[in-house]
This record gives structure tokens, C-alpha cells and sequence, in this order.
């Protein structure tokens, strides 16, 4: 039961676009970030892609709502005209910025950022989001695009979780986790086939893997939901055949690595955050016995995956 529940995580794993509410998606390959918010709150962010330079301006949205099939997620309000699109003027000349020098917590995949007055924080980060999995080498633009996000808050993060453990007669190396805001798991309600979350709430956990047999440097392993409900993944470094729509590079070997790495998009307008680790190493019945326990503990009564 366990390898059947591991196998369908697999066939939902293909990396595919973020829904809109989330961090939120400014630009792709953006050059020379800048960021300025003024005192109601609209955030101005500039920068040059596709040959053009870009005013977009930001509003509207705060930290995340937890899930509910009742109400949509957080999301900032976004006009690519600099203000013209919302005031019929753009903005841009004589905006008085009111943000300070960035204090929040560390970031991952940090470009910049600024506390407001008021204590909360503004951040836009980049990084390689859609990378295809298996450790295949990107074979189209969007695949090795890096994604300008931005965010704003003023909680606590969310809070990615991970544990490295052993799966399949202790030879293959398996990660388990949660994600929560606030205590509260973070899921959705809705997916595609493919496993994109389309209800503004889900979320695919992505995790790359370090020096594998794929190559050395990171690579991207795998992307896959947090369960409905729970929050709660897990996921098998095996071996795999391509999926459907990749090169037909033959079957893909194991990637198990001397790291780990995770990454979540944030929840409504909220920071993505990351988790790193060191692969388990050689097998010890110790500690698969206290991960094993660990498990139990995380899952609860989440079916989809559980240890043996």
C-alpha cells in the first residue's frame, strides 16, 4: 500500500504553473529589481525583461487565509501599466517610497525587500520554479525560467518541514513532511491530473536533489501536493521512466543524493520558503525505527502515505 500510494504521488508529480494566488508571479528572467512601497500600501516594482523596462504596481493583499472551499485566497492586485490601468496615470513619477531597509526574517532565493512602518514586510524572491523533473535538462524557454515572486506580511512564515528516511527494502532513500501556516496544514481542494493545484489553496512541494547520478549540482527530483487536509507529503527516490511529453532519454535512474532541498510556494501573499538536508546515509535500524514513529506522528490519519 504503501509503494501504490508512493507510485500515485509519482503520476502527479509533473512540474506545471503556480496558481495566481500565491507569492506572487511579477515576471520571468527580471534584470535590475527594484522595490518601493508608499503609505497606502502599493508596492512598485520595477525591472527590465524582454528587451523593455516594467513598472508593475501592487496592492491589496496580506499574509494568507487558511484553507476553505468557501472563500478564495489572498491575492495582490497587479497592474502592469505602473497605476494607468487603475488611475488612468502611472504612478511612478513622484512616488514617495516609505520602506525601510529590509529586517525580516532570512529568505531563500532573496533579491529584495523593505519593513514598512507599520512592521510588515515586503520581499521579492527568484527562483527556477518549473524545472522539468527527474533531473532531465530543460528542453524548453519556460522550463529554465527564473520567477520574480513577490510577497507581503506580517506573521510568522509558513513552515516547511522535512524528514529523510529509507523506503523499499531500505535501499532507496525517502523524504516525508508537512507544510502549516500558523499551526494550520496548508492544502487545497482541487488539482489537474498532473497534479497543478486550481483552487488558489493548494500547493506542490519541489525538491531537488544534490549530486545525484544525474549530474553534479543541484537537480530538480520531483514536485508533488501537500495532502488535503493534512498538509502532509511523501516521496521515493526510484528509479523512473520519462513522463509522458519528456525526451525519450531512457529510463531514469534513482536520484538519490548527498543533500536534499525543498521548496513551497507561499500560501495567499506570503514568502516561499525552503528546507535543506543531508541524505540519510547508510541504513540504520535505529533510526528508521524512531523516523518510522516520527511518521506515524505526522501523518496522523492521513492515508495517503504511511511507514511500514
Amino acid at each position: 500500500m504503501r509503494r501504490l500510494a508512493l507510485t500515485l504521488l509519482l503520476l502527479a508529480a509533473l512540474s506545471a504553473p503556480a496558481s495566481a494566488a500565491a507569492s506572487q508571479l511579477i515576471a520571468r528572467n527580471a534584470q535590475d529589481v527594484t522595490l518601493q512601497v508608499d503609505a497606502r500600501g502599493r508596492a512598485l516594482v520595477g525591472y527590465r525583461a524582454k528587451g523593455k523596462t516594467w513598472s508593475v504596481l501592487a496592492w491589496g493583499a496580506i499574509n494568507a487565509l487558511h484553507p476553505s472551499a468557501d472563500r478564495s485566497q489572498a491575492k495582490l492586485a497587479l497592474d502592469y501599466a505602473g497605476g494607468w490601468g487603475a488611475y488612468r496615470k502611472t504612478v511612478a513619477t513622484g512616488f514617495e517610497n516609505v520602506c525601510r531597509p529590509y529586517s525580516g526574517p532570512p529568505l531563500a532565493w532573496f533579491v529584495t525587500g523593505c519593513t514598512m512602518p507599520d512592521g510588515s514586510d515586503w520581499a521579492l524572491q527568484a527562483w527556477q520554479r518549473s524545472l522539468p523533473n527527474l533531473g532531465v535538462p530543460p528542453w524548453k524557454p519556460l522550463q529554465s525560467a527564473t520567477e520574480l515572486r513577490l510577497s507581503h506580511w506580517s506573521t510568522d512564515l509558513p513552515k516547511l518541514e522535512l524528514w529523510v528516511n529509507w523506503a523499499q527494502g531500505k535501499h532507496f532513500d525517502h523524504v516525508f513532511g508537512r507544510y502549516t501556516y500558523l499551526g494550520q496544514p496548508v492544502y487545497g481542494y482541487r488539482a489537474t491530473a498532473t497534479g497543478s493545484p486550481t483552487d488558489g489553496f493548494g500547493r506542490n512541494i519541489y525538491l531537488d536533489t544534490l549530486d545525484s547520478a544525474y549530474g553534479p549540482g543541484w537537480k530538480r527530483e520531483n514536485s508533488f501536493l501537500a495532502h488535503t487536509g493534512t498538509g502532509v507529503f511523501c516521496y521515493g527516490l526510484y528509479p523512473h521512466d520519462p513522463y509522458p511529453g519528456y525526451p525519450a532519454t531512457g529510463r531514469r535512474p534513482e536520484g538519490k543524493g548527498t543533500r536534499y532541498r525543498a521548496t513551497a510556494v507561499g500560501p495567499g501573499v506570503l514568502p516561499d520558503v525552503t528546507w535543506e538536508g543531508g541524505a540519510p546515509g547508510p541504513y540504520d535500524v535505529t533510526t528508521d525505527r524512531k523516523l518510522a514513529d516520527l511518521q506515524r506522528a505526522v501523518y496522523g490519519a492521513d492515508k495517503l502515505c504511511k511507514p511500514v
